[in-house]
């Protein structure tokens, strides 16, 4: 052991202990005499070539201080990892156990720690915690996070880039290539949804079995977590990789690509009861959901309601009574995003409490959610939280439709904006005899106007569909081809024809009207598809389309997950 490691005897106090890792002071050297520093313990300045520190003063501490640290008035001797050099006249039991001085106001604690710390705030002697103060965020400086946006970026530099780093750094960061099998909600993002050709159907949705896609809102799919590239979003959009025409084939035969279809019966009917007033046209829609479910074919019907929040804004709602279906009866002129509403915690409890393969539900929507829940539900593939309702659906109706709309510029730019028609003051909306027509709380009608006026509020997506009557479903309904009060009835399917007979008795009923108002409206609307479809209608070719194919008729971006969207 070096003379530095050993501890000398002060010769005013005979009886000090050594203090383990600090040496002692020769009160009786000068004040250029160099101090030996604790072996293994460095100092926070650099030691001269003589071992002093520059600027601190070796000598007897002031009796005032005993235990002064450097940079106090009048110096100090040169500390060893932030500790005091203690004077060797003072009495040693005042030191903390690592040989710091204690601290008079705090009972005894170290002002400061051995490895250049300081004792935690708010934490007495013993390591208790105290009374904890926060201090106050700086006006205009920091965060409102109780009433702010949460976006909100708050004091970033002028030159700082904090934006989420797009798709593209993916080929920064591996040179990775992904399969070529794969197609990405990103790439439904960029053909569909960007595209404006959305139909608000909600297929891909409940096509997801990873449930990353959610509903935004503005009412379209957004992805809500990462994506797995499993296809199925794209697959069952029929905006996208479901080729349509080629479901009707699937669905109803070889003959459902002209015409009205290749239904099994067709009639012109209305309901007598006093209900029927609230209802559309004849009202036939409610009262086949009526029956079914007192009849126990159905547990529940996932229908369209009004929003609490907005007049005239339809969304999804699951009836189980009668009461709540004649409560909804009537018409919405915007899309729901019906099968993004087929979880089933969303409506358990108003369900039976009986195993979810054991029930049984009815889907009224339009032509396109028809296709798309059909299309799901041929194949066993886990569509998750949808799954069990997706495979519930076991009855469905076809509402007759041309286009939908879009609610925000229907309801509030085309009529409150543009025609001074208040959305609270509007008792009934209809689409019949190619006119957009409007009637208030008491029925009277207040706007009658030629339905391409309103174009602007369509739905872009539309534009492409050639299915009026809605050739997957196992009834259609609708206005076109029935005189006033009544609807137009197709049933094709046995589950259509059975939901039927069910229902007919209590009916007012006759063999459809006019088959041929139904046929012109239906060749119509697909001559305008074809003038829209940037692909080749094509019911005899593969039932899903490469999104590569896609891409080559309507010249979307390939691969746009690689690049920075």
């Amino acid at each position: 052991m070096t003379d530095d490691r050993e501890t000398r005897r002060d010769s005013t106090d005979g009886d000090e202990e050594p203090v383990p890792g600090v040496p002692d002071v020769d009160t009786e050297t000068d004040a250029d005499r160099t101090v030996p520093r604790a072996e293994g313990v460095r100092t926070h300045r650099p030691a001269t070539e003589h071992g002093t520190i520059p600027g601190d003063r070796i000598g007897p501490a002031d009796e005032s201080r005993p235990y002064a640290s450097r940079g106090d008035d009048g110096g100090g001797g040169p500390v060893a990892d932030g500790g005091s050099v203690r004077s060797s006249s003072e009495d040693p039991s005042e030191l903390a156990s690592d040989g710091v001085a204690g601290s008079t106001t705090t009972g005894g604690s170290s002002e400061l720690c051995s490895d250049g710390g300081t004792t935690p705030a708010n934490v007495d002697a013993d390591g208790n915690l105290g009374d904890v103060e926060f201090t106050p965020p700086a006006e205009g400086a920091s965060q409102d996070v109780e009433n702010g946006d949460p976006t909100e970026r708050v004091g970033v530099p002028d030159d700082a880039d904090l934006d989420t780093p797009g798709y593209g750094i993916r080929a920064e960061m591996n040179d990775i290539e992904t399969p070529d099998d794969k197609t990405w909600f990103m790439e439904l993002d960029e053909a569909v949804v960007e595209e404006d050709r959305c139909i608000q159907c909600g297929t891909c949705v409940a096509a997801c079995p990873s449930d990353s896609i959610g509903i935004g809102d503005d009412d379209l799919p957004e992805l809500v977590k990462m994506c797995t590239g499993c296809s199925l979003c794209w697959d069952f959009c029929p905006r996208g990789g479901l080729r349509y025409e080629r479901q009707w084939k699937i669905t109803g035969g070889e003959d459902n690509v002209s015409g009205a279809g290749d239904p099994i019966t067709e009639f012109s009917a209305r309901v007598e009861d006093d209900w029927r007033e609230g209802a559309q046209d004849g009202g036939v829609v409610t009262s086949v959901l009526s029956h079914l479910l007192d009849a126990g074919e159905i547990d529940g019907a996932l229908i369209a309601t009004e929003s609490d929040d907005e007049s005239w804004k339809a969304e999804s709602f699951l009836a189980t009574t009668r009461e709540e279906l004649v409560a909804n009866a009537g018409s919405f002129y915007n899309q729901t995003m019906a099968l993004g509403n087929l979880d089933l915690a969303q409506w358990e409890h108003k369900l039976p409490d009986e195993d979810p393969e054991d029930l049984s539900l009815a889907l009224v929507g339009t032509p396109c959610e028809i296709e798309g829940v059909r299309a799901l539900s041929d194949f066993e593939w886990d569509y998750q939280s949808q799954n069990a309702m997706v495979r519930a659906v076991e009855y469905t109706v076809a509402l007759m439709c041309t286009k939908n709309f879009n609610h925000r510029r229907l309801v509030g730019e085309q009529l409150e904006t543009k025609r001074g028609i208040s959305p609270d003051d509007i008792g009934k909306l209809d689409v019949i005899a190619g006119e957009m027509r409007v009637y208030d709380r008491d029925g009277e009608q207040v706007l009658a106007e030629d339905i391409e006026n309103f174009h602007d509020a369509a739905l872009k997506g539309c534009d492409e569909c050639a299915d009026f009557t809605g050739y997957c479903a196992d009834l259609t309904v609708g206005s076109v081809g029935s005189s006033d009060e009544y609807s137009s009835v197709i049933v094709r399917t046995e589950a259509g024809l059975t939901a039927w007979e069910l229902t007919e008795p209590d009916l007012d009923y006759h063999d459809l009207e006019d088959r041929s108002a139904v046929g012109g409206l239906q060749n119509w609307d697909k001559k305008k598809a074809f003038e829209s479809l940037e692909r080749p209608f094509d019911p005899d070719a593969p039932r899903f389309i490469d999104y590569e194919d896609h891409a080559e008729n309507y010249g979307t971006e390939r691969n746009p997950h690689e690049a920075d969207h």
